[in-house]
């Protein structure tokens, strides 16, 4: 799967560089000083990087916990997030990231440590009686490259001695392994980011089909985790009321109610310029060609297209969760 390695010089003596090294024999090794270097430079082509895509190690040094974009919460006072990688192992038309960054090579930062030694800063700079969320997966999947970089192996441990600190990993994966093999605890969420079947196989590319995902969220909510229903981003399209309705009732069929600790939604909304890139990229998708139009420096459906489609899903959801369980999330808004 991975074929070339780069690997920063600050981090070729760090154990997780020899571990995840050892996973990789084969691997081309190439040496850089920042991975910068790497990722960084203008004239890269993403969609070629996309099909073989190299992995960096890295360290971050600065900004490990950032405070999450206005309106993107599921209950907790205080909202943050971390991004212990950049870019996915999946290929979604719709995903930002692709307008957000020149390169499509994964960057791990290895020094989990640093990451965590912020994540308890936060709380010190809290109240006591304040609930705080960290999101991951906000700049990669939590759980789709766990063989490689071992992130929920390194992080359940932490939170689960931090009660008071909520972890949400977003995911399209189905590699609940870890998760399974461990003790469940209350303030981790396992959260599942859906569309319709059919717009699944045409736009998110190499994501497990949805049938796969609702069994691996089933399978968590039978071991005793709680985990979180994402229709994001909606996705209009013709009888999108149909999609949605059976996506919605295939998904409670197998996973109880009970166990879902949040529901949300999220529109498909785009900044003007990260929305032109993906275009350029892929001149051709139906996907981005409508029914998508500007308003205040966004790319986002007209009001009254994004206004039905979260009536629709909103009332689906409240046949089977309460109105507590249920969040409007708004990035970029």
């Amino acid at each position: 799967m991975i074929e070339t390695i780069y690997i920063e010089e600050a981090v070729r003596s760090h154990p997780r560089t020899s571990e995840i090294l050892a996973r990789f024999p084969g691997a081309r090794r190439i040496r850089c000083h920042r991975y910068g270097e790497v990722f960084n430079p203008r004239g890269q082509d993403f969609r070629i990087q996309k099909r073989r895509p190299a992995l960096i190690l890295a360290e971050k040094f600065k900004n490990f916990v950032l405070p999450a974009p206005e309106g993107f919460g599921i209950g907790g006072s205080e909202n943050f997030y971390f991004s212990h990688m950049l870019n996915c192992l999946y290929d979604c038309r719709y995903c930002f990231l692709q307008g957000m960054y020149q390169s499509a090579h994964y960057v791990m930062f290895v020094n989990h440590e640093s990451f965590m030694d912020a994540i308890d800063k936060r709380l010190e700079e809290t109240k006591e009686s304040q609930a705080v969320t960290f999101f991951s997966g906000y700049d990669c999947d939590s759980l789709a490259l766990e063989s490689v970089t071992g992130f929920v192996k390194a992080f359940l441990p932490f939170f689960r001695e931090r009660p008071r600190a909520l972890l949400e990993l977003r995911t399209k994966s189905v590699r609940v392994q870890e998760l399974l093999k461990t003790e469940p605890f209350e303030n981790c969420v396992t959260a599942f980011s859906f569309t319709p079947a059919e717009i699944s196989e045409k736009t998110e590319h190499g994501v497990p089909p949805v049938a796969s995902r609702i069994e691996a969220m089933a399978k968590l909510a039978e071991a005793g985790w709680k985990v979180g229903l994402r229709l994001d981003p909606l996705i209009y399209h013709k009888g999108f009321e149909n999609s949605y309705s059976k996506l919605v009732r295939d998904i409670f069929n197998a996973v109880p109610p009970e166990a879902v600790h949040s529901t949300s939604l999220g529109p498909m909304r785009f900044p003007k310029a990260m929305y032109d890139r993906i275009v350029r990229l892929y001149p051709d998708d139906r996907l981005l060609a409508g029914p998508l139009s500007p308003s205040n420096g966004m790319v986002t459906y007209r009001r009254h297209v994004e206004e039905e489609m979260t009536e629709v899903c909103r009332a689906l959801l409240g046949e089977y969760v309460p109105e507590e369980k249920f969040f409007h999330c708004t990035p970029w808004a």
